[in-house]
């Protein structure tokens, strides 16, 4: 009997080492094989014009190493206790699991920088909700699938054979010196014990009291270069993380918290907003007439309001004789409102797409119980409320992202898609993300020509303008100038995407042309925006290009308009609404996302609310001087311009925007919560 539990000792013993030594040679190698993707990475995305120094560079390889450790420690106290139960021909097959799920999500994690120009968000749920179909094949025409493929099976390979070879050699002497008992069971058991702490030590990165987290990304002034540390799977959990915060309304104050106020009447003093509790508050951040010039008791003007997919700022900024990109619409900005330093409110369509319907910072908001029911504050629920017709038209499907059911129980009366397109005119041809921008502009303009009972409210959105960049083979691309694009000019797609953003701004401008000078057009206001910028055109990751990363344009077009002093001032989405809904006569009920861009901020009376900054709603923000992320000063970074000695961060305004971010937050988890 004690021969037999000596024995299984010593074998139990033996298995503790080895799966131990076998955790950590795991985690070795794959952190070696995440690091050196890193640093592909680094090379595949450099941005032309970028300088950096080689200590910024050690800094990021570094702290990207230690996050590597960090999520590879992890999977190996996860895999330790399988490790040891499991017969010894199984362990190749768990740990090489391990190493191509983590060198694929790092993949990923390169392309999505490429596309979305920031690691893995909680946007990539999106390929899940979004049409995955469509996606895919976008994937297989604009990525490099096979070179990615063959990444991906060259480091998993390199990473599993280096683990198998260092487990054999060290395992073979372990084994012996535990057999022939030249290793004392004493030693062995204090091996292992320090191995598995230090493992544990390693999954929390840091001997200090907080663990490596999302605060440690930031280790260079350098967007770009922060924006290289996470992993894949470090990258995917913060994703997550984020996804349930936006999903989570048990806690009204979540949103709050994070931004550094641990109640709204924190963030209601730092804005000068005075209320005696919660409830007066709420309804201070709701408009209620009389603070803005307005057409009230005249009637309803008809409100146009484009959504333009992937509609940068930039190309305006290089319009030309010999480089056109906007076709028909560049002789309409001579009368119109054109704000030239504006902001989308997230890099994706359909975050965007709800901050601007539904005034929120959280975002998906409506793929839960919250869009199956009114949101008070809903721009086309407060239109029709004021008794418009809504409706809403799209190039796409409106099944993408549960929007034909939303849409409807958010207060439009109408949804034409891109199968009802199609059913009005058959000639139209359904591809991957719907039928061409023509045909929306097209029936808008027979729309226009009807008679309505009732004002329209028409929310557009394009499509055409999106990855792979096709075109209607009836487009006639035109020549170039190529010489006066003063933008980057590292991806391979730049032109194809010109061609592409040329014919939907063309299509934009056909109609507001035929609209200006037809009967409607004391009747009617137009305002076109970009759902977010685009990945052809850049990574902005040099200083001197940093402020145009989430940069649209924002054009209104509308009889005696005064377009006032802030065209050249920041701004963002948030901005919108509160300027475009007074002009309709509509001073009340809807949320105060922001300011009118149309009057002085100078001559109102809460500065506060009223500051000419931008603010995204994923937490980054930008005034005259530099952009920065939201509470943290180290991130600012200066904007070209006279600013000069003045380029600093502003604490007071940073203040401002975190505290307005939050109270939006708030807003929306305090009310949609039951």
């Amino acid at each position: 009997m004690k021969f037999s539990l000596r024995t299984f000792g010593r074998h139990l013993l033996g298995a503790l080492a080895s799966a131990t030594l076998q955790a950590w040679v795991m985690v070795l190698c794959v952190a070696c094989a995440l690091s050196l993707l890193r640093v592909g990475q680094i090379a595949w995305h450099w941005p032309e014009g970028l300088e950096v120094s080689l200590a910024d560079l050690w800094s990021v390889v570094f702290q990207g190493a230690r996050f590597d450790l960090k999520v590879c420690a992890a999977a190996a106290i996860l895999l330790w206790p399988v490790l040891i139960i499991v017969p010894a021909r199984w362990h190749s097959w768990l740990t090489g699991t391990v190493t191509l799920l983590f060198v694929t999500a790092s993949l990923v994690n390169l392309h999505y920088f490429g596309f979305y120009k920031t690691p893995i968000d909680p946007v990539v749920f999106g390929f899940f909700e979004d049409d995955t179909k469509a996606i895919l094949q976008t994937i297989w025409s604009d990525f490099p699938v096979t070179l990615t493929l063959s990444v991906l099976a060259a480091a998993s390979w390199g990473a599993m054979a280096a683990r198998k070879a260092a487990y054999d050699r060290l395992s073979l002497r372990l084994n012996r010196g535990i057999g022939d008992r030249l290793i004392p069971v004493w030693l062995t058991l204090l091996g292992v014990l320090c191995a598995l702490f230090l493992l544990a030590l390693t999954t929390k990165g840091t001997l200090r009291a907080m663990a490596l987290g999302r605060q440690n990304v930031s280790v260079t002034t350098s967007q770009f270069l922060n924006d290289m540390v996470p992993n894949g799977v470090i990258a995917l959990k913060f994703a997550w993380d984020g996804r349930k915060a936006s999903q989570n309304f048990s806690d009204p104050l979540l949103g709050l918290k994070q931004l550094g106020y641990d109640s709204p009447m924190a963030a209601a003093r730092v804005l000068g907003i005075e209320a005696s509790d919660n409830k007066a508050l709420r309804a201070s951040l709701f408009a209620k007439g009389g603070e803005a010039p307005s057409a009230a008791g005249k009637p309803h003007k008809n409100l146009l309001f484009f959504l333009m997919e992937s509609w940068s700022a930039e190309p305006f900024r290089y319009q030309a004789k010999d480089f056109d990109v906007l076709g028909r619409l560049a002789p309409t900005l001579a009368q119109a409102c054109h704000f030239s330093n504006f902001d989308s409110a997230q890099p994706g369509t359909h975050p965007s797409l709800e901050a601007i319907l539904f005034s929120t910072p959280i975002t998906p908001l409506t793929l839960g119980p919250q869009g199956k029911r009114p949101i008070p504050w809903s721009v086309p629920l407060i239109l029709k409320q004021a008794g418009y017709h809504t409706l809403f038209v799209t190039s796409t499907r409106s099944g993408w992202r549960d929007l034909d059911r939303v849409l409807r129980t958010q207060g439009f009366d109408e949804v034409v898609d891109a199968n009802n397109l199609k059913a009005a005119y058959p000639e139209a041809t359904l591809g991957i993300w719907g039928v061409w921008d023509s045909y929306v502009f097209r029936y808008l303009s027979e729309r226009l020509k009807k008679k309505e009972d009732k004002p329209l409210f028409v929310f557009v959105l394009t499509a055409t303008n999106h990855p792979p960049y096709d075109l209607p083979p009836e487009y006639q691309r035109i020549e170039r100038n190529q010489a006066k694009w003063g933008g980057e000019r590292n991806a391979d797609t730049l032109w194809l995407n010109i061609d592409s953003y040329h014919y939907a701004t063309d299509l934009l401008g056909g109609l507001v042309q035929e609209v200006r000078s037809g009967p409607q057009h004391a009747n009617t206001v137009m305002a076109a925006t970009g759902d977010h910028n685009v990945r052809s055109f850049g990574l902005y990751a040099t200083p001197e290009r940093r402020h145009l990363v989430s940069q649209v344009p924002f054009v209104i077009w509308g009889d005696g308009i005064d377009c006032g002093p802030q065209r050249q001032l920041p701004a963002s989405h948030r901005d919108m609404f509160p300027t475009l809904l007074p002009l309709l006569g509509i001073n009340s009920g809807f949320v105060k996302t922001g300011r009118n861009l149309l009057l002085d901020p100078a001559k109102q009376a809460n500065p506060a609310l009223n500051a000419p900054f931008s603010m995204n709603y994923y937490g980054t923000a930008r005034n005259a001087r530099g952009s920065w992320t939201l509470g943290d000063p180290a991130s600012f970074v200066c904007s070209p311009g006279p600013a000069g000695a003045d380029c600093r961060f502003d604490a007071q305004q940073d203040a401002w925007a975190r505290a307005q971010l939050g109270l939006l937050d708030w807003n929306v988890r305090a009310t949609l919560r039951h």
